[in-house]
């Protein structure tokens, strides 16, 4: 017995939806890349996202996404994404899989 069959046993007047619901992605749309920069403050990495040309509330988004997804510590400050740590590499791939344009900068 699979999982739906199991569904329709625990809920008999239950109808199933014909087309399943999509997550409807946020596309942002922007002219110049955004810039990936390395830094040490205090002796300790950081990397920084600067020269979105969106919302505010869009690019905090991404901050907290990319936060998560890295399971790493950062923050918001002045339209500049802050991450504790070296994950360029990372990040950057990231942001080409959501469709950014990106440019590494320095080291």
């Amino acid at each position: 017995m699979d999982f739906k069959e199991q569904l329709k046993n625990l809920f008999p007047e239950h109808e199933e939806s014909p087309e399943p619901i999509k997550d409807v992605a946020t596309i942002w749309l922007q002219e110049d890349p955004i810039i990936c920069k390395y830094e040490k403050r205090k002796g300790k990495p950081i990397t920084i996202l600067e020269g979105y040309t969106g919302a505010t509330s869009d690019f905090k988004t991404l901050a907290k996404e990319i936060k998560t997804k890295l399971s790493v510590g950062g923050s918001f400050k002045e339209d500049k994404i802050i991450i504790q740590g070296d994950f360029r590499d990372k990040i950057m791939g990231m942001l080409t899989k959501k469709g950014f344009k990106v440019k590494r900068v320095g080291g």
